[in-house]
């Protein structure tokens, strides 16, 4: 079903070449959750910003919703980066061919790597902070009383959530499974303790102790 251009909750999907060509590299990379994920993330990050009156990009924080996630993917998950770092600089590339101002890839490249950064996120940019506000909506329901009951449905029919609670554990696992060393410092080593049977979390107080510092 086609989405741009289409007007959800009040907020018109964007619908410029560059929203509807990352809208089908996340339909073709990306997994049902994830694009329902990242869609529902957009049109909470959207509303927030309606509601409080924050001015952003709107087709750059489209974009940075669209590949968040894609960091997970098999096409474009890493080896040795943490998954936002791959999702990140997913979405620089593709910016690249677009002939985006190196202030915008900043910016998109920032939104998606702090994503899961709060503390920090909150006191960037509005669209970084826009969609970390998004995202936390939609895992963890922060900010879950805020959104109307009409706007909350008009979302879920167009982007249903699936038992998200039970499938965006192991389904983010998969994404990071085979380098656990990378979630180390973020919320994502959770994930693995949760999914690695005796699994033990890299710990910092450790990493001092044990440095090869004399004293």
């Amino acid at each position: 079903m086609a989405i741009s251009g289409k007007i959800i909750a009040g907020i018109k999907m964007p619908d410029s070449a560059i929203a509807v060509q990352a809208t089908e590299l996340l339909r073709e990379h990306g997994s049902d959750l994830l694009y329902n994920h990242s869609l529902r993330s957009f049109l909470f990050a959207s509303l927030n910003a309606q509601q409080n009156n924050i001015q952003c990009d709107t087709e750059l924080l489209y974009v940075s919703a669209v590949f968040h996630d894609l960091g997970l993917t098999p096409h474009y998950r890493s080896n040795d980066k943490r998954f936002e770092v791959d999702g990140a600089d997913a979405a620089r590339n593709f910016l690249l061919g677009h002939g985006v101002s190196p202030q915008s890839l900043q910016l998109v490249w920032d939104a998606i790597a702090l994503h899961t950064s709060p503390g920090i996120a909150e006191y960037k940019e509005p669209e970084v902070a826009l969609l970390n506000y998004g995202v936390a909506l939609d895992v963890v329901g922060k900010g879950y009383n805020l959104l109307s009951d009409t706007d909350r449905n008009e979302i879920l029919k167009h982007f249903p959530r699936n038992e998200l609670k039970k499938n965006m554990i192991p389904a983010f696992f998969d994404g990071f499974k085979h380098k656990p060393h990378t979630t180390f410092g973020s919320m994502n080593a959770d994930i693995c303790s949760c999914m690695i049977p005796n699994y033990k979390q890299l710990n910092f107080c450790d990493a001092i102790l044990h440095s090869p510092w004399s004293e």
